[in-house]
């Protein structure tokens, strides 16, 4: 059975999107977005977009008719959440620059710390600031289920969030408002379940003298099959436990993102080396960074595993890494030099990572409108932006 991406998009026309290009379904991207809305109502928590993983801002408008607000990891991220996105803002980072604090300190409404020596080293800047800020300490319940290490917070020897033994006294978090955790990669609501229970065990005593908590992002809200009445139970259940009076925080990115977009390619050549290869205008290395990280292999429309269907090829890129391949696919008919291929679910952790290694063209940037069956392009890139990031 097709899938609601693959679908939506065999309905639409991609022939004059120039290549590469990220295209968005604003149409599935608001799917998304009713079913976190949903979740926020049910629970009484505020969902926040985590700009790491999807920062289109030409959709803030649809975005912030749902959500509570953004989160970010620096001050860039603040300052596009603020700009573009309005609600709260958020920020997290392993360590902030003194400079960096003190422009923080003028954009977010929540600023957590990694540590108490964060905390001690900017305390004084944060009370004098005159604006409302709410202060919190990221722990580390030491529970994670995440399976590959380069995304796994809490594997051992984490720079990220406090350990339990690293909070010598109360006097440690006199002054922060909240607590915030991030466990989760992709994973359930019986996972953050588990991670909930952990983190009562090791923080709960400092539960009581908090006015919010921060579930951290990875949860993968609006896959399907995700239990979003478990969600709702864990966050209602929680804040029966510990008071009414807690604000409950989730910041996923993904979930937003995710089954909502793809990334348009074309075949430049094709040669042959003990196997028939595809050269295209799409880099792993640049534009699916994720894909070498993870690893993992995305798919493509009409393409299977390789011998699965009569014609296989390797994909690779034009940047001269050698393991610039995205990999071997088979497919019905030959392919051919100028033929599309339509990378699927590339919203997101995409074009936030992308880069301009080899002077290699960033995709565009578009947004496909259900209502008026209309692809508009938001974004294109040259040489003025591969320049610009050089000196």
């Amino acid at each position: 059975m097709s899938d609601p991406l693959t679908e939506a998009f065999r309905k639409i026309d991609l022939s004059q999107v120039p290549s590469p290009c990220h295209v968005l379904h604003r149409g599935l991207l608001e799917n998304n977005l009713r079913i976190l809305r949903s979740v926020m109502d049910r629970s009484g928590a505020k969902i926040l977009l985590a700009l790491k993983g999807f920062a289109q801002f030409s959709e803030a408008k649809l975005i912030r008719h749902y959500l509570a607000g953004t989160t970010a990891s620096g001050i860039h991220e603040a300052l596009l959440g603020r700009e573009e996105f309005g609600g709260e803002v958020h920020a997290y980072s392993p360590a902030f620059k003194d400079e960096e604090f003190s422009r923080l300190l003028r954009v977010a409404d929540h600023i957590s710390f990694n540590s108490p020596n964060q905390w001690k080293r900017h305390r004084a800047t944060a009370l004098a600031s005159g604006r409302k800020v709410s202060f919190g300490l990221r722990v580390n319940p030491q529970h994670a289920e995440v399976e590959v290490a380069l995304y796994n917070p809490c594997a051992a020897g984490s720079r990220l969030g406090t350990l339990r033994s690293e909070i010598k006294s109360a006097s440690d978090l006199e002054g922060l408002e909240g607590l915030h955790f991030h466990t989760l990669c992709q994973q359930g609501a019986d996972v953050l379940e588990r991670t909930v229970k952990a983190f009562e065990k090791n923080f709960g005593e400092f539960i009581p003298q908090m006015k919010w908590i921060n579930f951290g992002g990875g949860h993968h809200i609006t896959r399907p099959g995700y239990d979003c009445d478990l969600l709702v139970k864990i966050i209602t259940e929680f804040r029966a436990r510990w008071g009414q009076h807690l604000q409950i925080y989730l910041e996923p990115g993904e979930a937003i993102g995710i089954g909502t977009g793809v990334l348009v390619g074309t075949v430049l050549d094709i040669v042959h080396n003990e196997v028939d290869i595809a050269i295209i205008d799409v880099s792993a290395t640049c534009h699916m960074p994720d894909t070498l990280e993870m690893p993992y292999r995305p798919d493509i429309m009409d393409a299977d595993l390789p011998g699965k269907l009569p014609h296989t090829y390797r994909l690779g890129s034009v940047t001269c890494l050698a393991g610039d391949v995205i990999g071997d696919y088979s497919f019905s008919a030959p392919l051919k030099i100028g033929q599309q291929l339509i990378f699927m679910d590339m919203s997101h952790y995409t074009f936030v990572k992308n880069t301009t290694f080899n002077g290699v063209p960033l995709p565009a940037i578009a947004s496909y409108d259900p209502a008026s069956k209309q692809i508009q392009i938001v974004k294109k890139f040259g040489y003025a932006d591969y320049k610009n990031r050089l000196s």
